[in-house]
């Protein structure tokens, strides 16, 4: 019970709507038991002894409760939910934050749909728990406290016959409740894959198409939706047999009464107003009972749900600034890599890689797929840091050095461009919003862009399309282009940022990206070697080290790994 105990401390910055709840859920439940206890002075009082004071004030009593019970029933219940819904509204804000500021490695462990799966299905079920479960935990306590009473007040020998029923009760709430906590486990994980299926075939359609996967799919999505709607009637069976299943407990415990109630009645010994009373308080009584066993099953669902969320919230990120670490000032000597080895698991991507990079300096990393280039820039950003050895900037260690400082000094223009389905102006001017229009122009121009935006519909408020899908790759990756010249930092990262793109738009961007070079510290990724024949210094990575470097002239002239990659891109154009 400590994900429920947390999933209370939630909703401590409510507390006075609570009590103020609570004070409507007492007197819904003080009412509930008045008008049972009011059925003994209406039988005896006016159907029996033809009372006319009767007559006039126990029906205008009646109207007061019933008024009474349906206000307070209205204030707790827009009461416990506002609380219900601001307790998740903050917790999926928390949550949806909280994986924002994770490490790359923990996106790299958890799929895109099972995170989107916690953010909505998730929080969703604790809602209920919040809002639902509490609310009806407490008014249906207070009224069955409340019921009780009469029915001991009415009669104590029948009450304690009544009471026999109720011990029969609690195992087969706990038995319902320990089953619903497990297929709302089952439910919650089969709809984290269904949700990170879809996100993988809608997002990767093209692929789908392509290799005619489209039935394949189809009978992957059916299994998953097939096993998702198993569970869910494995659900619908829980909570319906639960609810006949006390009635009938019920049913034995009136029958029972109804037996010895009329005989006392019978033998004289009791009223019909008194029976009847009683009877319509243990009547009353056997509601709650039954919603409290409905309220357990959706109890055990918020459970089962905040085990998953807060296993992510509890999740540190590996990635995260130290106590003193302090920011960085603009770069102005360089960058330097000592003696860094970096592994994902048992086997080292990188190993030993020492590098000078010089302000204003454009050093290239070539290499074969797989050699560790892209593994060696990400890690000067840190999204994921050194296993061994150092990154330093300006003589400082870059662990010791805030994320944000560090990061501000950085743009990145990578192969796969990341757009949103958003303005041409929002996502040039993605990282800081409030720039100028005339900032925003200026980067366009500067990355070649300008003329494809004036062409677009709305120019800078045209909407790109999911992934700017209504842009080709050459203009996607100018905005990206724009969008790092608007930031304006002095470290650049180009991680083959040319390779997907034809001949003519490679030439469009390759223009765009040498006015994004002026001035700025680059690291080039490169696997068009053509590109990069204007870099101060050409880095060989093979296997995670270092085999050669040096300018394209030497590096040829020696005739090593950067001789062999060379011919092996020219020799079809007999260079």
């Amino acid at each position: 019970m400590n994900e429920f105990k947390r999933i209370l401390r939630l909703a401590r910055p409510h507390v006075s709507k609570f009590l103020l709840a609570m004070a409507c859920m007492l007197a819904v439940g003080v009412t509930t038991s008045a008008l049972a206890f009011l059925v003994k002075p209406a039988l005896d009082g006016i159907f029996l002894a033809q009372d006319t004071t009767n007559l006039k004030w126990i029906p205008i009593i009646i109207i007061v409760m019933y008024f009474i019970k349906g206000g307070c029933s209205y204030g707790q219940t827009v009461l416990m939910n506002f609380i219900g819904q601001r307790v998740v509204t903050d917790l999926r804000s928390d949550l949806y934050n909280h994986i924002q500021r994770q490490s790359l490695s923990f996106f790299n462990k958890n799929p895109t749909g099972i995170l989107m799966s916690r953010i909505t299905n998730d929080v969703n079920l604790i809602q209920g728990a919040v809002s639902e479960a509490v609310s009806s935990l407490f008014k249906d306590s207070f009224t069955l406290i409340g019921l009780i009473f009469v029915i001991f007040y009415r009669d104590w020998k029948l009450a304690i016959i009544a009471a026999v029923v109720f011990p029969l009760t609690i195992y087969p709430i706990a038995k319902f409740g320990e089953k619903m906590r497990k297929v709302a486990t089952g439910t919650q994980v089969t709809m984290g894959t269904l949700t990170s299926m879809l996100q993988e075939t809608i997002s990767g359609t093209r692929i789908v198409k392509a290799f005619g996967m489209e039935a394949y799919e189809g009978k992957r999505f059916s299994k998953e939706n097939e096993d998702l709607f198993r569970l869910f009637m494995k659900s619908v069976s829980i909570r319906a047999i639960s609810s006949p299943f006390m009635e009938f407990l019920g049913g034995l415990g009136i029958a029972a009464i109804v037996f010895y109630g009329g005989y006392q009645v019978v033998q004289g010994t009791s009223t019909p107003g008194t029976f009847f009373s009683f009877l319509a308080a243990l009547i009353m009584l056997y509601e709650p009972v039954k919603r409290l066993t409905n309220i357990n099953n959706t109890i055990q669902q918020g459970i089962s749900a905040s085990t998953r969320v807060f296993g992510i919230m509890d999740i540190t990120p590996e990635i995260r600034n130290k106590e003193d670490a302090e920011d960085l000032p603009r770069i102005s000597q360089g960058i330097e890599i000592r003696n860094v080895t970096f592994s994902y698991g048992d086997e080292p991507v990188l190993t030993n890689i020492n590098l000078d990079v010089k302000v204003g300096e454009v050093v290239a990393f070539v290499g074969m797929s797989g050699g560790g280039k892209t593994t060696l820039v990400n890690l000067i950003p840190r999204f994921y840091d050194v296993t061994k050895g150092q990154i330093l900037i300006d003589g400082r260690d870059i662990r010791d050095i805030t994320l944000e400082s560090l990061r501000e000094q950085i743009g990145i223009v990578t192969q796969q461009t990341i757009l949103f389905n958003d303005t041409v102006r929002n996502n040039i001017a993605y990282g800081d919003i409030q720039k100028s229009d005339e900032e925003i122009v200026s980067a366009a121009q500067s990355a070649n862009a300008y003329q494809f935006i004036r062409n677009l519909p709305k120019e800078f408020e045209t909407v790109i399309g999911e992934q700017g899908a209504r842009l080709s790759g050459g203009e996607k990756q100018r905005l990206s282009i724009a969008r790092a010249l608007l930031k304006d930092a002095p470290i650049l990262i180009l991680d083959e940022a040319t390779s997907s793109l034809d001949t003519e738009s490679e030439m469009e961007v390759q223009g765009a990206l040498e006015n994004l070079m002026k001035g700025r510290t680059t690291l080039v990724i490169a696997h068009r070697l053509s590109t990069i024949s204007h870099a101060n210094r050409i880095i060989v990575l093979v296997g995670g080290k270092i085999i050669e470097e040096g300018t394209h002239d030497t590096l040829l002239a020696k005739k090593g790994e950067y001789f062999k990659l060379y011919n092996m891109q020219f020799k079809d154009n007999n260079l």
